[in-house]
C-alpha cells in the first residue's frame, strides 16, 4: 500500500476493526465492482465497519480467488473506465477474508453461524438457482441437490450451506441471517426463495416452513457492466498503481442498486451511499425493461 501511486485511492479506514457481517457467496468480477464497493463507500464513511465481507468460493477454480486474494490481504482494485478513455482506479477493503469450502467446510459452517453474520449474499448466476426455466421449479433430481439432500449436514451447494447454516442457528436459538441475493435476474430473491426451500423440503418439510415463516429473501435490481478482466486490463492496472494486482476489476463508471428493504435480523445504511432502498422492486423493473424495449426500438 506504501508503494501506490498518489492518483489511486485507498481505503482510509482501519481495516483491523472490520468484523464479518455479510458472507458472500461466488466472489466474481460483478460482486467486487458492486456490493463490496458500496460497502467500501461507506467504510470511508465511517460506517458499516461490522458488516464486513467474508467470501465464500465452491468451485475448483475458486482456490485461485482465495490465493490472489489471501496473498494481497483481500485488497484489489477497482477501474471505473470513463468514456473518452479516461480510467479511475481505488482500492476496495470491504472483503476481508475467503474461505475456500471444499477446503474447510466447517469453518464455511462456523462463519454462517456466528451470530455477527446477519446477511448471506449471492452471485451464482442464474444457473446456480438450479430452478428448470420451463416449469419455475427447482430441479431436485439435480446432482448437487440429491447429494445435499442425502447428506444435508456436509453440504457442498450454495444453498445446501444456506440451509445446513439455518438448522445450525434455529438449533442453537441465533436469529436466521437475511439471504440477499444481488444475481442480475428479475425476481432473484424469490429465486432464492424456492432454492432454498425447495432444497430444505427434500429431506426437512418441517424445517423447510420454519425457513419460510422467518427468513428474509429481498429482491434487488443490480446493474454495472463488468468484462472479465484481460492481461491488457491487469498491466494497465499494474503501470496505474505502481504496484502488482493479481486480481483487479474493471467496470463502468454507472451502477445501479435498487434493494428491497425487507431484512431478517439488520443491515448496513446502504441508502447513504446511494442504494435506492424501496418496499417493491417490480416496477423498478418494469421500468427498466420498458425503457430497453423503448431503446432497441429506436435502433
Amino acid at each position: 500500500m506504501t508503494t501506490l501511486s498518489q492518483s489511486v485511492l485507498a481505503p482510509d479506514y482501519d481495516r483491523s476493526r472490520i468484523t464479518t457481517g455479510i458472507v458472500h457467496m461466488g466472489v466474481g468480477g460483478f460482486h467486487r465492482a458492486h456490493q463490496a464497493a458500496y460497502l467500501d463507500d461507506l467504510m470511508r464513511r465511517g460506517e458499516a465497519l461490522d458488516w464486513g465481507i467474508c467470501g465464500v468460493g465452491l468451485m475448483p477454480r475458486d482456490a485461485r480467488m482465495r490465493d490472489a486474494l489471501r496473498d494481497q490481504d483481500y485488497l484489489y482494485s477497482l477501474t471505473l473506465k470513463h468514456p473518452g478513455g479516461r480510467a479511475e482506479s481505488r482500492v476496495i477493503g470491504s472483503i476481508h477474508d475467503y474461505l475456500f469450502a471444499p477446503d474447510d467446510p466447517g469453518a464455511v459452517l462456523g462463519v454462517m453461524t456466528a451470530p455477527t453474520t446477519r446477511i448471506v449474499s449471492l452471485t451464482v448466476t442464474e444457473g446456480g438457482y438450479n430452478v428448470d426455466d420451463a416449469t419455475g421449479l427447482f430441479r431436485t433430481e439435480s446432482e448437487g441437490a440429491a447429494r445435499d439432500a442425502t447428506d444435508p449436514h456436509h453440504p457442498t451447494t450454495s444453498f445446501g450451506y444456506i440451509v445446513e447454516a439455518l438448522r445450525r442457528r434455529r438449533d442453537a436459538g441465533i436469529p436466521p441471517f437475511t439471504v440477499m441475493s444481488c444475481d442480475n435476474l428479475p425476481g432473484n430473491g424469490k429465486a432464492a426463495r424456492t432454492a432454498v426451500v425447495s432444497q430444505v423440503r427434500m429431506s426437512d418439510p418441517g424445517f423447510a416452513q420454519w425457513i419460510d415463516d422467518n427468513v428474509a429473501f429481498p429482491n434487488c435490481m443490480v446493474d454495472r457492466i463488468t468484462p472479465q478482466t484481460t492481461p491488457a486490463d491487469i498491466e494497465s492496472v499494474r503501470q496505474r498503481l505502481g504496484v502488482e494486482d493479481a486480481w483487479p476489476v474493471v467496470c463502468e463508471p454507472f451502477t445501479q442498486w435498487v434493494l428491497e428493504d425487507r431484512f431478517t435480523d439488520g443491515r448496513p445504511p446502504f441508502e447513504h451511499v446511494g442504494v435506492q432502498m424501496v418496499s417493491d422492486v417490480v416496477p423498478y423493473e418494469l421500468m427498466k425493461l420498458r425503457l430497453l424495449n423503448a431503446s432497441h426500438q429506436g435502433l
